[in-house]
């Protein structure tokens, strides 16, 4: 498409990919307001239940970028759609399901299906836009993650306190379906990529570029969940109502809309070199946690502006991982959208495991230094890929 504008038909399909997201990152984060529900429900404890989090986030981690690789020569929207598909079925045995095992099963099989679909969601929103509006459209599908957080949670929990958890699997059932038809619709028919063999695909990752670019929304996210994980503790010791934590929890998913609309403006233009300094911004915000704590108004605008801060990376690194490999690896550009949501999920993991280290060892408000020494060293590694990037432009003039 040589348009420089997006068109109705351009917006439609960023609705429909940002739908798409959205039922995905419901699916994903609901299991977190249902957890204790769960457990009692199947008699476990809450610990064995959390391992359907973890245990999701692991296989989505592992198996994402192998099924990428291996269907990379599939037509996206035939196979698009199968998963679609795939995914309204587990979701809707969720519902019926009555054991550890099968839920964890069930849910393991939806975390692979999540993790495809959400790599080719930004592989299309990539292809299909004007390379000047790709930052705006890639920032609408990962603002679909937001609203699930924002909506799509809460309306699952309080299905699960009206009825029982079993139902909020109807939600995510019923919200596929509607996913479904949107992408049969609106789904253009796309060319699939030259069929390339698994080692083509992996070298990818033995290039260093692109392993730089890996870690730097690993270090990002990690930044953030050092902290966040912990942030109800922090709100208890800031003496904040236990009837207010909810609504305050509900402010910060509000607050990262806007987070997500400032990725898709921060990615538009030089997105490396402005994000040397957004992670710089984020190392301040979290460490002045440490003090803005003592006073509930000055904690509550840091969270404020934590919760503004912990996003902003996306969009730039998502679009960064695929331009890389486009220049490194061509074949495997699938295989390089699929980078960003595992580094978010491997920073998750190693942030909330790097927060929880620091908590048990002493004072709770450590984690806002470790968060914000996290921020920097994600800093120094954009400031190194900036830099290498710089000198490979010039070495580009010369010849």
């Amino acid at each position: 498409m040589h348009t420089t504008e997006l068109t109705k038909r351009h917006w439609l399909l960023i609705l429909t990919l940002t739908l798409l997201t959205f039922v995905l990152g419901t699916s994903e984060f609901i299991i977190v307001g249902i957890l204790t529900d769960i457990s009692s429900s199947l008699h476990i404890t809450n610990a064995k239940a959390g391992t359907l989090v973890s245990a999701f986030a692991l296989t989505f981690a592992v198996a994402t970028p192998l099924v990428m690789s291996a269907t990379s020569h599939l037509p996206k929207r035939k196979w698009m759609l199968f998963l679609i598909g795939s995914f309204i079925v587990l979701n809707a045995l969720c519902v019926l399901s009555s054991s550890y095992i099968m839920l964890l099963a069930l849910r393991m099989l939806t975390a692979i299906v999540t993790g495809v679909l959400i790599s080719l969601a930004m592989v299309v929103a990539s292809e299909t836009m004007p390379i000047a509006k790709r930052g705006l459209a890639i920032s609408f599908v990962f603002g679909g993650f937001t609203l699930a957080n924002v909506i799509g949670v809460p309306i699952g929990t309080v299905i699960a306190e009206w009825y029982n958890w079993n139902a909020s699997f109807l939600l995510t059932t019923f919200l596929g379906a509607i996913a479904f038809l949107a992408a049969f619709f609106v789904l253009p028919a796309m060319q699939s990529t030259t069929r390339s063999s698994m080692r083509d695909q992996f070298s990818l990752l033995t290039h260093p570029r692109i392993l730089m670019a890996f870690f730097i929304p690993s270090l990002g996210f990690g930044a953030t969940y050092a902290v966040f994980t912990y942030l109800v503790p922090i709100l208890k010791g800031m003496e904040a109502p236990s009837s207010s934590i909810s609504l305050i929890l509900f402010g910060y998913g509000f607050i990262s809309i806007f987070s997500n609309i400032l990725a898709g403006k921060i990615a538009s233009h030089n997105a490396i070199g402005r994000l040397r300094f957004v992670f710089l911004v984020q190392a301040i915000v979290l460490i002045s946690l440490y003090w803005t704590t003592n006073n509930f108004i000055f904690g509550l605008i840091n969270i404020g502006l934590m919760s503004l801060m912990a996003i902003l990376l996306t969009t730039s690194t998502q679009l960064y991982l695929i331009d890389l490999a486009g220049i490194y690896q061509p074949k495997a550009t699938g295989l390089a959208a699929s980078l960003m949501p595992v580094a978010s999920n491997v920073g998750i993991a190693f942030g909330s495991a790097l927060g929880g280290v620091v908590y048990h060892q002493g004072n709770l408000l450590n984690v806002t230094w470790v968060g914000g020494l996290v921020a920097i060293c994600a800093s120094l590694l954009t400031f190194l890929s900036y830099r290498l990037d710089q000198q490979q432009k010039q070495q580009k003039k010369a010849a």
